[in-house]
């Protein structure tokens, strides 16, 4: 029998958490002060007059670190559970995560190699 009162905190927490950031944006949204300007509309309101083009392309090195630190951390999600009941899941398992591991370890290796990994 599927009873509906057991859900009650669930769909009391989701309301509260579903009208706090509403009533954030609408409440921000009225209090604000509306006051438009030169100072207001220009591109930076630090009081330094902006100088050139602020459009600036970055070095793909940059990027490409970013996404290795990413993926290496993603890793460490996946082993966590693994490695939390290793103990229940068996030989397996330990292959299947040995060579998870492995593939990791060659891509760490390539990235290396590449230089993907140095901050020059």
């Amino acid at each position: 029998m599927f009873l509906l009162y057991e859900y009650d905190i669930f769909w009391a927490f989701l309301i509260i958490s579903s009208l706090i950031p509403i009533l954030a944006f609408l409440i921000s949204g009225i209090l604000a002060p509306i006051s438009k300007g030169p100072e207001k509309l220009s591109s930076y309101e630090s009081g330094i007059e902006p100088m050139g083009d602020a459009w600036l392309q970055f070095r793909i090195r940059y990027y490409m670190f970013a996404l290795v630190f990413v993926v290496f951390d993603v890793e460490t999600v996946f082993l966590y559970p693994w490695a939390t009941s290793f103990d229940v899941l068996g030989v397996s398992v330990f292959i299947e995560a040995l060579i998870f591991v492995l593939i990791l370890i060659v891509g760490s290796i390539y990235a290396w190699r590449k230089g993907a990994l140095e901050w020059s």
